[in-house]
């Protein structure tokens, strides 16, 4: 289904690149962790619009909204609308990027609404979770349930260079944009509405990490 999007979104201008990493690899992966731009998902020889030459609103919304679709489509289809001048009624939260900066480089964990996990540590190791194993599955969907309060307090935002050292950014991908919290960890764990983001975000990670994931 990216590949699907992929012809009825690439006509956007995206602004320069938020590159982190030292490794071409690793910024393309974090690039798409927030399924704002769609020139990076790769196209197949055989792959047409799923839209075709007049691409209909409708059928974009439907991918939208349909819970049965892979989250990170379902962004996608939102980003269109939105870039289209479509309104869009929802604000549904469909996945969440923490973002640590420490002394070594940038750890950045994302979780979406279906379960899907990315996980990108700060020495360059890479871990993705496509809905197993059952407990990364769930503590990911928990992240998400846990940060609904905080995008609803926010307003959307543009996209910014990565955090520096000292602070923490939670960025939510909503159906309406990206709704960012950053500041400190005593900023957000004295926050009551980010702090529970911010414990379920290290459950999840401990998920990540532990042996056997």
């Amino acid at each position: 289904m990216f590949k699907k999007l992929l012809a009825a979104l690439t006509s956007r201008r995206h602004a320069a690149p938020i590159l982190p990493y030292q490794q071409d690899e690793l910024n393309q992966l974090y690039q798409m962790l927030f399924c704002d731009d769609p020139q990076l998902v790769k196209q197949g020889p055989e792959t047409a619009s799923l839209f075709g030459a007049a691409p209909d609103p409708r059928v974009v919304q439907t991918i939208g909204e349909d819970p049965a679709e892979e989250s990170r489509v379902r962004l996608l289809a939102w980003q269109w609308l939105r870039a289209a001048g479509q309104p869009v009624a929802s604000r549904e939260l469909l996945g969440v990027v923490v973002e640590v900066p420490l002394e070594g480089g940038l750890d950045v964990l994302a979780a979406y609404a279906d379960g899907s996990v990315r996980y990108i540590h700060h020495t360059g190791r890479v871990a993705v979770f496509e809905g197993a194993p059952d407990d990364v599955a769930r503590q990911a969907k928990l992240l998400v349930h846990a940060a609904i309060p905080l995008a609803a307090r926010g307003t959307v935002k543009n996209r910014a260079a990565a955090p520096t050292l000292g602070s923490i950014r939670l960025s939510l991908l909503a159906a309406d944009g990206l709704h960012v919290r950053d500041g400190t960890f005593g900023d957000i764990d004295r926050d009551q509405v980010a702090s529970p983001v911010l414990r379920e975000a290290q459950r999840l990670l401990d998920a990540v990490v532990k042996p056997g994931s």
